[in-house]
């Protein structure tokens, strides 16, 4: 399984505590294709085959993350407390001490179901206003449950879903795990979303996903917008809405468009 488009939750609550450095990690797969350094040989070689198939990988994994970036800057001037669900490795800057540049008593949440990146996070990033947690998306009702206490959830809370849904297969119902998490946040939250969209994208680029993805444990699902923008039922997206994630709030004019099309957005729970 590979992942230069995000940190996709794994096939099942097992995976919490499965660990084989034999086997690539989609989490360190990602560290490793980001430039870091918490990565075994099994996951360098994995992200490598990627990289033959698609070497624009690497570009659109930083595109997405300086989206991240972008957006849970945004947030951390209306909220004080983050959920980042399929947290991953901390690449630096991670989600945490971007959002306490900002807000420095802000609450962060990383949750994750990669019993690796849950050791990782809580040796680099666990601390003062930084909490760690397993927990799969398919599993919103026990997310949500296990951040009671830690979570005010009558005040609003910013939900970071970055590069995560696309790995949730319409049979585990995406909309419907959206919704289950929309329930429990105040109204005025935020829920940041990319996801791959197959709109706009050439047949060569899908067939060239496909030879990457076709087989993995857990496939990349290219959605189209429609598709994606369904995901912020309950919200109203914020400008610019729902678009390429190097064109939401660029801070120069250096973001180079790629045939592979990642769209983000922000949407505020009405």
């Amino acid at each position: 399984m590979t992942s230069e488009f995000g940190t996709p939750q794994g096939d099942s609550l097992g995976d919490l505590t499965r660990f084989s450095p034999d086997k690539p990690s989609p989490a360190r797969v990602y560290d490793y294709i980001l430039g870091g350094k918490d990565n075994y040989s099994a996951d360098r070689e994995s992200a490598e085959r990627v990289m033959q198939v698609f070497p624009e990988g690497r570009e659109l994994a930083w595109a997405n993350r300086r989206f991240m970036y972008r957006a849970a800057s945004h947030c951390a001037r209306h909220v004080d407390q983050f959920i980042d669900i399929g947290t991953g490795i901390p690449t630096a800057p991670n989600v945490a001490e971007v959002v306490h540049r900002v807000s420095p008593d802000a609450v962060v949440v990383g949750v994750d179901n990669d019993p690796v990146v849950l050791a990782h996070d809580q040796a680099l990033i666990a601390g003062e206003g930084v909490h760690i947690m397993a927990g799969d998306v398919r599993r919103p009702d026990q997310i949500i449950d296990s951040l009671n206490g830690v979570i005010d959830w009558a005040r609003p809370v910013a939900m970071i879903l970055v590069a995560v849904m696309h790995f949730v297969a319409d049979e585990d119902d995406p909309s419907g795990i959206l919704a289950t998490f929309r329930k429990a946040l105040a109204p005025g939250s935020l829920i940041i979303i990319s996801h791959v969209t197959r709109d706009g994208v050439s047949q060569k680029t899908i067939d060239r996903i496909d030879a990457v993805y076709g087989n993995a444990p857990t496939p990349l699902r290219l959605r189209t917008a429609e598709q994606i923008n369904g995901l912020f039922a309950g919200t109203d997206l914020l400008d610019p809405g729902l678009v390429d994630v190097q064109l939401w709030r660029p801070e120069d004019n250096h973001e180079r468009l790629i045939d592979l099309r990642v769209l983000g957005g922000v949407g505020e729970v009405r």
